[in-house]
């Protein structure tokens, strides 16, 4: 296994840097925030897996928005996982960046494999989603 730093992901092509693109940034902060009101509609059908899998995904497009906002373009969910946690670890708490990369393994499970979640889990996934989402328009407005 290689050993992983941002030059890695860059060299075999897993990031790419591009212009930075507003646009961009701002249609994934639009995705990011319908796949939460997703999030809590499966929830209140009790649909936890897939709640998971919506949160998951606002949490994918609130990080990409950032990536965006820098001039970057991911190829690779663990890039773009890399990326935040070596980039914006002063400004995302600890605890926000390491539940997004337990929700892109429980995403891989869930796509790839067997996993059955409880509603404490979909509960956890929404407020993690939030908080991740808020902090990213805080860096956003901020920067």
């Amino acid at each position: 296994m290689p050993e992983y730093n941002i030059n890695w992901f860059f060299k075999n092509r897993k990031l790419r840097e591009i212009p930075v693109d507003k646009e961009k940034t701002k249609k994934s902060l639009e995705i990011a925030k319908i796949k939460l009101d997703e999030a809590k509609k499966l929830f209140s059908s009790e649909f936890f897996n897939n709640v998971v899998l919506s949160a998951y995904t606002s949490m994918f497009h609130s990080a990409r928005a950032l990536l965006y906002s820098k001039g970057v373009q991911e190829k690779s969910h663990y890039a773009t996982y890399f990326y935040i946690k070596e980039k914006f670890s002063g400004k995302i708490p600890k605890n926000l960046v390491t539940s997004f990369n337990n929700y892109r393994d429980i995403r891989h499970e869930l796509l790839y494999g067997y996993c059955n979640l409880e509603e404490k889990d979909a509960q956890n996934a929404i407020l993690d989603a939030e908080d991740f989402l808020d902090k990213v328009k805080e860096i956003l407005e901020n920067d």
